[in-house]
């Protein structure tokens, strides 16, 4: 296993004489997305017409099929067969393996007559058209046994358990600690449902050549994906050709296989033709998963000097009954500032409701608007600025392990944020700032987010031509994967980046995690740069040991890679011309990248500081963005534009989270209120105004060999805390219940008599 010690010695990437790493290059699909040249899974041509498929779903929460009737739908023109639990194809039994070192268990669909949720599959129709088949849809007629359901999270919490196998964290003596403070918070913070809302729903394409199906799919993980088809259909994961090249969104959405997944190969494999189903907007909000809701409740104890002496996080969540996940969302707090006596914990409510799950930052995007809305809180107790009350509680070393930090620069991100937004400018006394109709205010927060390294594979080759072609099985969704493996790739061999190919989302290539959890540039990026310095190497071989070549006999540690020439001092050979006299059958090779065993003993993080500004009106309660400014320390950046990008999309959807996003259960069925995207509101860019980031200089020489880190879930970290604290500043109004919407601001603000 390598050492970070070898990650800090000089190579390609960090050398960077190329000057392609920490480009704004522009994305290496953006032209076949904006031609319609780039199809996602739905859109795939088939080899022959494909048949459309169209589920039908439960109206309760809980409960049993007691009829179903499907004598109509059958009948109907065009169809071609329905299913239900009386007539799907036998799958392997749900969570089953039949391979233990499957990343996902047997999935099945339509099995048994129990209603576990609203929106749970109980059909499955399949025509000749999509519109035959909504048609017969339709005429399917079912009756159910309803039982009574908890569906509703705040009257349940007196159902509340800790998560199996976690346990709370003490350190030193929080509750003698908080006893004793001299400055206290003890707040509680509300955050509601959320949904993904991806672009592209979930949908699949699927066709089978003789024993062995391919599917086009939207999913985040190549394998798992894989896996989880192969393990309910009982067939050799080899069995299974998986590609998901290109996709419209995922959030931590798509991070699992859903029903389309299995049906869409189930039914191709009974027809004996392609079958593509898709879901509804409506069929996306229950039939995949969403962000719990959580309860924070943080007790803060401080000396006058603002010193913490006591830190307490603790979040309550809920899940699906059958299908257990923890928003962790007081994880985050166990890095972030010094304390001596601390505890963090969870608590888990098992409800009749669709699957909870990640969702982008999982844990950090709820959890900060408590923490760093408390902070504020104490902040304003003590009578100390927001940010130097941050400073002074600025660990030296991690407060929960102990742990020397990789590289923090967070208090740089203070500052100079602070700087760059006019902190100065702000008052600190709530409600004094008026233009016309409008209270205006500043607020800020602080962001984290932990850094990761999985393990990963990737192959490059390099043909006749000069043509270097990079194959692995990750997943671009909308971040900029392609763009940045091309980067890699191009630099670490010393090519221009119209010399690289880039083929990723498929099974049958080299594995990688896939995207999500902010691993995936620095995984998936480390692999392709390890296969890159093997084609090195490779190719290095290839010159020095060809009589024909002008490199033949050199010093092979003299070798160098630039201009798409390969050389030893005055000495150089173009690389298509070496290959193509040398290896005219083209060279490939692998490479694989895992985490070194020494990193684990530091503490590794990306951080940020959100700085906002809001105009409230004092008629209407409506809050509205003036200015927002983001400053993040996030190892080396790849791509100058696509990272941006991501940090500013982030805090984007941190405003909605603060303004706008929620989605309530309907008691009567177990539904969700909101289910599509008139009623799901998420900021639109007349709401957006006047908002920028920026990278401090870092390079993390402990994260990887390339010193880099993720950035795509950084940006959402605290943005929304930062909204809050604005609205807090602008009007003296402090709410604790998300999303901040103009009747509980405006109620506020009546009570303050403006």
């Amino acid at each position: 296993m390598s050492s970070v010690k070898d990650w800090a010695a000089p190579n390609p990437i960090t050398e960077n004489r190329g000057g392609l790493i920490g480009k704004g290059v522009d994305r290496y699909e953006g032209k076949l997305k904006v031609t319609g040249n780039a199809p996602y899974a739905y859109e795939v041509e088939a080899p022959s017409p494909p048949a459309y498929g169209y589920l039908v779903t439960a109206p309760i929460a809980r409960g049993r099929i007691t009829r179903i009737d499907t004598a109509a739908a059958e009948a109907s023109p065009g169809v071609q067969f329905v299913w239900t639990h009386h007539n799907v194809p036998a799958q392997a039994s749900r969570g089953s393996r039949a391979n233990p070192r499957s990343q996902r268990a047997s999935n099945p669909a339509l099995v048994g007559d129990r209603i576990e949720y609203f929106g749970q599959s109980v059909a499955f129709v399949v025509a000749d058209t999509f519109e035959n088949a909504r048609a017969a849809a339709n005429l399917v007629e079912a009756e159910y046994a309803a039982e009574p359901a908890v569906v509703d999270f705040v009257a349940s919490l007196d159902q509340a358990d800790q998560p199996p196998g976690e346990e709370d964290v003490h350190i030193g003596d929080f509750p003698t600690a908080y006893g004793s403070a001299p400055v206290t918070i003890d707040e509680t913070y509300v955050s509601p449902v959320q949904n993904h809302v991806q672009m592209e729903p979930v949908a699949t394409l699927a066709w089978w050549d003789g024993d062995k199906v391919t599917v086009h799919t939207s999913i985040q993980m190549v394998k798992g994906g894989q896996h989880a088809l192969a393990e309910t259909l009982a067939i050799p994961g080899d069995r299974v050709h998986l590609l998901t090249r290109y996709i419209g969104g995922g959030f931590g959405g798509k991070g699992q296989p859903y029903d389309d997944l299995i049906l869409a190969a189930l039914g191709a494999r009974e027809l004996g033709r392609p079958v593509k189903i898709a879901y509804t907007r409506q069929q996306m909000f229950h039939g995949t998963i969403h962000r719990p809701a959580v309860i924070m409740r943080v007790r803060l104890g401080a000396e006058p000097n603002g010193r913490l002496t006591a830190f307490a996080v603790e979040a309550t969540t809920h899940c699906a009954r059958n299908a257990i996940f923890t928003e962790h969302a007081a994880n985050f707090s166990r890095n972030l500032y010094a304390a001596p006596n601390r505890l963090t914990g969870h608590r888990l409510v098992k409800m009749d409701l669709p699957g909870a799950g990640p969702m982008r930052a999982p844990g950090e995007a709820p959890g900060m608007l408590s923490l760093e809305c408390a902070m504020d809180e104490l902040a304003e107790k003590l009578g100390m600025d927001p940010i130097e009350l941050r400073i002074r509680n600025e660990p030296d070393v991690d407060p929960e392990t102990g742990k020397p930090f990789s590289i923090r620069q967070l208090v740089q991100c203070l500052t100079e944020g602070a700087q760059r937004f006019g902190w100065d400018r702000r008052n600190p006394k709530p409600g004094q700032v008026r233009d016309g109709r409008w209270l205006v205010g500043m607020g800020m927060a602080c962001a984290i987010r932990g850094n990761f390294l999985l393990p990963a594979k990737a192959g490059v080759r390099i043909d006749a031509d000069g043509t270097i072609t990079l194959r692995q099985g990750m997943t671009d969704i909308g971040t900029g994967t392609y763009t940045i493996l091309a980067q890699i790739t191009a630099e670490t061999l010393g090519v221009s980046m119209d010399k690289v190919k880039v083929e990723i989302g498929d099974s049958e290539f080299p594995p990688a995690p896939g995207s999500g959890g902010q691993f995936g540039a620095a995984t998936a990026g480390s692999a392709a740069y390890e296969a890159g310095m093997n084609l090195r190497r490779a190719l290095t071989e290839l010159a020095v040991g060809d009589p024909n070549s002008p490199l033949y006999g050199g010093p092979a540690e003299y070798v160098t890679f630039e201009n798409g020439l390969i050389g030893i001092e005055n000495r150089t050979e173009g690389l298509a011309a070496l290959v193509a006299r040398a290896a005219p059958e083209g060279v490939y090779v692998e490479g694989s990248i895992s985490p070194a065993a020494d990193a684990r003993d530091y503490s590794q993080h990306t951080y940020g500081a959100h700085f906002a500004e809001v105009g409230v009106d004092t008629v209407t309660g409506e809050v509205r963005m003036r200015k927002m400014f983001g400053v993040f320390a996030a190892g080396r950046i790849l791509n100058a534009k696509t990272a941006k990008s991501q940090v500013t999309g982030g805090m984007i959807w941190g405003v909605g989270t603060a303004l706008t996003e929620g989605n309530a259960v309907d008691p009567r069925y177990g539904s969700f209120i909101n289910q599509d995207m008139a009623g799901y509101l998420v900021p639109s860019h007349a709401d957006i105004v006047d908002l920028d980031a920026i990278f401090l200089d870092e390079a993390d020489d402990k994260a990887n060999p390339m010193g880099i880190k993720g950035v795509g879930e950084l940006g959402i970290c605290g943005a929304g805390a930062a909204v809050a604290n604005a609205i807090y500043n602008a009007t003296g109004v402090r709410l604790r219940d998300y999303p901040m919407t103009p009747d509980k601001v405006l109620a506020g603000m009546m009570a303050k008599g403006f």
